[in-house]
């Protein structure tokens, strides 16, 4: 079999924590495929890659045939991975859950790899950053986007100080093309960075792709998809990269297993709805065999719980930590699907 080109992050905890592995399982974010195919080494009946990159399929050409029908992969969003699950492993009497789900947060390292995806701030390329090859681009947010809005998406989304500034700045000096264009022009706003400091694109750089592909959009609908896929008994296990991220993930999972706040005390009396999730394990991190190894890993969070057999319901949003929504003019709507 031919080794996977990247090293799928925190898969040795991830495994430790759900063992022992069996059943039907789907991985949200199948990339180069290094979670499914961890997952079917250590005992999966089958597992459901879905991943909204066609190109991905086609690079696991070479090594996907090894597993037979054990692994069926899925161009899509995992926001809709319930629904992939319930046609591809019915059972049985209909579709009786999955035994668990994965899912590796924002942009992998193999697409940051490809200058032409647009995703690095390092080496040029069109400015594009879509996971999948449909809808709008970056080029078309930040040529479009008036001044507010998308410093909103900055400040939002990135967490960028200088939103206002930079965004003045690239209404200013657009339209844009490249990847290294836009990064000239972030680079003039801010001060050279210190050694050791992340490089003065990366805030907005990771700001625009959230927004050109819907991340949080999708992250919410993906977790309640996994809420309904999994059967009483499944885990869910979600790797995030960034404070973002884990902050919703985390909220998410305190909510849905009873860990939500009771609110108001002048608020009327609710029945309380019965937890959907039991937490497995408080955050895990990369250990330093990990980071020796793969020094991507060193933002990395795990999170897993267990699925009760309690009703799927849905999270109060506005308890998430999910970032300001940001307005976005008519010929933007930032989602592909």
């Amino acid at each position: 079999m031919t080794e996977a080109p990247h090293v799928p992050v925190l898969l040795r905890p991830l495994l430790g924590a759900v063992a022992p592995v069996s059943g039907g399982w789907l991985d949200g974010t199948f990339g180069a495929g290094g979670y499914s195919r961890g997952l079917l080494e250590a005992g999966a009946d089958l597992v459901i890659g879905v991943d909204r990159d066609p190109m991905v399929f086609r690079m696991a050409e070479d090594w996907r045939g090894a597993y037979g029908d054990r692994l069926r992969l899925v161009e899509g969003t995992f926001s809709e991975l319930d629904s992939y699950a319930a046609e591809i492993a019915p059972g049985e009497g209909g579709f009786g859950g999955l035994d668990g789900v994965v899912l590796d947060l924002g942009v992998s390292s193999m697409q940051l790899d490809q200058p032409e995806r647009g995703f690095s701030f390092l080496r040029d390329g069109p400015l594009d950053m879509r996971m999948s090859d449909t809808g709008p681009s970056a080029a078309d947010l930040v040529n479009t986007l008036e001044e507010g809005a998308l410093a909103d998406i900055l400040y939002h989304y990135g967490e960028e100080r200088a939103s206002r500034r930079i965004a003045r700045a690239i209404v200013a000096a657009r339209p844009f093309t490249t990847t290294l264009q836009l990064v000239a022009v972030i680079e003039r706003c801010l001060p050279r960075p210190k050694p050791g400091q992340s490089h003065p694109a990366t805030r907005s750089f990771q700001a625009i792709r959230i927004a050109v592909n819907d991340e949080f959009g999708q992250l919410i609908e993906g977790l309640e998809a996994a809420e309904r896929a999994l059967k009483p008994g499944g885990k869910l296990a979600v790797v995030s990269f960034h404070s973002l991220e884990d902050r919703v993930v985390k909220r998410f999972l305190s909510a849905r297993s009873g860990g939500a706040g009771q609110g108001s005390r002048y608020a009327p009396v609710q029945q309380a709805e019965a937890p959907a999730f039991r937490l497995l394990t408080k955050a895990i991190g990369p250990d330093d065999q990990e980071l020796a190894e793969n020094p991507r890993a060193r933002s990395a969070k795990l999170r897993v719980a267990v699925r009760t057999d309690a009703p799927a319901g849905q999270a109060d949003r506005t308890t998430l930590g999910l970032p300001a929504p940001v307005l976005k003019p008519t010929g933007f709507k930032g989602k592909n699907r």
